[in-house]
């Protein structure tokens, strides 16, 4: 399984065009190197991006979750399903954002963050990432709950 930690900064060109982290490319399976599977956060503004395996078992995690008779499970499925996106990684190793999703998660420059999520990474606007931090001791606090929780 892939490891993605870490954050990195990028910036976007008047394409829209931006470089997935070195890191994060040699960590992406050899035989799914050239695309990724793109979806708006459900919560937070920022777009996640999943290896195809990731994906493809995040599916079938939320699909075997859902009953297949129920019409708002399956009006469920459809929409997450139907808000995700091939995004093809070029040969320079860098995936096209169209205008429209960076307007979507509030990217008003060209900084950018790639953010790992170990099986996933995010990509978020700086200033959005930043504000939607979590304060150190706060974070340290929430992070003690949940662990002594097990």
């Amino acid at each position: 399984m892939s490891t993605f930690i870490g954050k990195y900064e990028v910036k976007a060109d008047i394409k829209g065009r931006v470089f997935i982290p070195s890191a994060y490319r040699k960590l992406l399976p050899e035989t799914d190197r050239d695309r990724l599977v793109m979806r708006r956060d459900t919560d937070n503004d920022c777009l996640v991006m999943y290896p195809v395996p990731v994906w493809n078992a995040k599916v079938e995690e939320l699909k075997s979750a859902l009953d297949e008779w129920n019409p708002e499970d399956q009006l469920m499925l459809m929409h997450y399903v139907s808000e995700a996106e091939w995004v093809d990684i070029d040969s320079q190793g860098r995936v096209l954002i169209s205008r429209r999703h960076l307007q979507e998660i509030g990217v008003e420059s060209t900084e950018m963050l790639f953010v790992g999520m170990i099986d996933r990474f995010v990509l978020w606007g700086k200033p959005n990432y930043e504000k939607a931090g979590v304060p150190r001791q706060q974070l340290a606090d929430r992070l003690k709950e949940k662990m002594m929780r097990k």
